[in-house]
């Protein structure tokens, strides 16, 4: 093939070297200068005499030298390149959709069993030489090992995938795909197998071809789209004495018909059905249902399971999830007993909170329960048993991320962190403090309580639990007299509450990383998923991470050493995206029949010969300079004979 210019207006650049010539071809204008003998400048009286500001050219080597140098600039500004045929292989990345709505059932087969054996279809149509990645569209996007030639090996990590009870976003995995084809050459192309629900959003646009492959036919489905779990105390006047818990179920119809179903609610590994009801759901009607029993008092934290029947096409949102959460009692513990009384008192105040004393030395073996609030006093123990905790007067030294200082006398209440729920509708203003120690909090967003010498009540929260450092005895000053010490005391208890109760109440969604609270010295923890599926994770300040949850269900967790036991908690599917199987009308991807792979093929592929003119060039410039700055050949005096006086024979 002839040679090519990518930019041909680079040849103007040649044009310099009629410039360069005539600086060559002209005489250089020189100065008169006086004299002794004009013997040894023959050649310089020779070229004054001529009348002619020309000279002739002559072969000089710095000429030939620039002259290549220009040469080789121009070509490579105009980016020369030999065109040539070559044999592209196949790059294919599959996106597979592996949400929720890919397990509901058209016929005997699910849409997600489709898309495997239409995915094997496609593999087993490519040309030798290709290459084929798999991207498994869930939450979140996931390559699915590296692209191989091998499409044995790509079949089987097709037969190992699996769709999960989460909600799919497809378009992160298209994305992700044109990612991986972006630096590759050759013929690519991404082929994306899902079903309407996944089709619903409009895909990306991507620098590579796209194919869509869209499975399986719509079909009636009703599910429950949300649940929630509460527990109230028995009404006041009430033959009951025990409290009463109900389950709020949200129920969407996704159907053409109206239908009859019912619901029912069990406790976990029962049989037996607490409570239940039939209703009838119009096409695309919602209904909410509650479901109540009385508690008994070991039914705290007991999983609940809420369930329709009869079954539908996708069963994985026929089923719902909670607990059974814990009453408003609430237990509070002081270590050592009766240590500040003042303290007790305010907690004691609360009619639906239990006081209990614990010596310092019992504190970390005494079995306090894991949602316990702990009151410490005039001591700061490394580890605390139970949720959140307050430690009062502390020792000098480091506490929980804190340092406690020197001792203060009379310390002035300046200012106070309003926003903090503990601090919420309380006024500092006029309370006197005797004595305190100055404390050094862990971050600048910790301080709570501000004196003029420095901090006086500071934040020391750890992971998954509220901390809160007093620097004084509350004893040694008047805060008790007021009205909001009481309401500290109230708003520390209340938040406790909360975070027992959403530990409880706060089911994740299938996908979001689910946070479990364990105890603070349990760091591994045995994980057993609903499927039955053991593994192991690390547990750090008390809270052990699931990544990423993708089966609806109770996951729960197993830890060992001084506190062993276990931590129960639910995750719940509740998408309208994924349980709507109806038609879409917003669908605009090409529905026809399965694509076929193309065949590798000879496209023109143009080698660039610029960088080879680039340093032709250069290698000029190096030569030149090295010419002009080279240093001067020595002569040897002696072996120079000076050269005699031309003579002219008389006329």
């Amino acid at each position: 093939m002839p040679p090519a210019l990518g930019n041909p207006q680079g040849l103007w650049l040649l044009g310099l070297l009629a410039p360069l010539v005539v600086l060559y071809v002209l005489r250089v204008r020189r100065q008169r200068v006086t004299v002794a003998s004009t013997w040894l400048w023959q050649a310089a009286a020779r070229d004054l005499l001529a009348k002619s500001p020309w000279q002739r050219l002559r072969a000089r080597l710095l000429l030939l030298i620039e002259a290549l140098a220009l040469i080789a600039l121009g070509l490579a500004l105009s980016r020369p390149a030999l065109s040539g045929g070559r044999v592209d292989t196949e790059h294919i990345v599959l996106v597979i959709d592996t949400s929720a709505s890919m397990l509901a059932k058209s016929g005997t087969e699910t849409r997600f069993a489709a898309a495997q054996s239409a995915a094997a279809r496609v593999l087993s149509a490519l040309p030798p030489g290709a290459d084929a990645l798999l991207v498994a569209a869930g939450s979140e996007p996931r390559v699915v090992g590296p692209a191989d030639r091998d499409l044995a090996r790509v079949k089987a990590r097709l037969a190992s995938l699996r769709a999960t009870g989460v909600e799919g976003h497809l378009g992160r995995a298209v994305a992700l795909a044109s990612e991986q084809l972006a630096q590759r050459a050759g013929n690519r192309r991404i082929v994306v197998l899902s079903d309407e629900n996944g089709l619903a959003a409009p895909l990306p646009v991507t620098r590579v071809p796209l194919s869509v492959v869209k499975l399986g036919e719509p079909v009636d489905n009703t599910a429950i789209v949300r649940v929630d779990v509460g527990r109230a105390a028995p009404a006041p006047g009430s033959t009951s004495k025990s409290d009463r818990v109900e389950v709020f179920a949200e129920l969407a119809s996704f159907a053409r018909a109206p239908r009859d179903i019912f619901v029912t609610l069990k406790q976990r590994s029962s049989p037996t059905v607490l409570a239940s009801r039939k209703l009838r759901l119009e096409p695309g009607q919602k209904a909410p249902v509650v479901l109540g029993f009385e508690a008994t008092e070991g039914d705290s934290g007991t999983g609940l399971v809420v369930e329709l029947s009869p079954p539908d096409a996708l069963p994985v949102d026929d089923v719902a999830y909670g607990r059974v959460p814990p009453s408003r009692k609430l237990l509070a513990v002081t270590s050592p007993a009766r240590s500040s009384p003042w303290f007790e008192r305010a907690l004691l105040a609360d009619p639906e909170l239990e006081l209990l004393g614990v010596p310092l030395a019992e504190l970390g073996t005494s079995g306090i329960d894991d949602d316990a609030l702990v009151v410490v006093s005039k001591a700061c123990p490394p580890e605390l048993p139970g949720a959140d905790f307050v430690i009062l007067d502390p020792p000098p030294g480091p506490c929980h991320g804190a340092v406690v200082g020197k001792r203060l006398e009379g310390p002035v209440v300046t200012s106070w962190e309003r926003t903090d729920a503990r601090l919420r509708f309380i006024t500092l203003d006029g309370v006197a403090i005797a004595k305190a120690s100055s404390l050094d909090p862990p971050t600048a967003q910790s301080l709570l309580v501000k004196g003029r010498e420095g901090a006086l009540v500071v934040d020391i929260s750890e992971a998954g639990r509220t901390g809160t450092l007093v620097g004084f005895d509350v004893g040694e000053s008047n805060w008790p007299l007021r009205a909001s010490f009481v309401l500290f005391v109230r708003n520390v208890a209340e938040l406790a509450r909360s975070h027992r109760q959403s530990r409880v109440l706060g089911p994740a969604r299938t996908g979001a990383p689910l946070r479990i609270r364990v105890p603070v010295s349990a760091t591994q923890v045995t994980l057993t998923e609903p499927s039955g599926r053991e593994s192991e994770l690390s547990a750090r300040g008390g809270v052990a991470l699931v990544p990423s949850p993708d089966e609806p269900g109770f996951y729960l967790l197993s830890h060992a050493g001084p506190r062993a036991g276990v931590a129960l908690s639910v995750v719940n599917l509740t998408s309208e995206l994924e349980s709507d199987l109806r038609p879409s009308a917003s669908i605009e991807e090409p529905t026809g029949p399965l694509p076929a792979a193309t065949r590798s093929a000879v496209t023109e592929s143009p080698a660039d010969l610029g960088f080879m003119a680039a340093a032709v060039a250069l290698a000029a410039i190096v030569a030149q300079v090295w010419w002009l700055t080279r240093a001067p050949a020595r002569v040897d005096a002696g072996r120079v004979r000076p050269r005699r006086p031309e003579r002219r024979e008389a006329a």
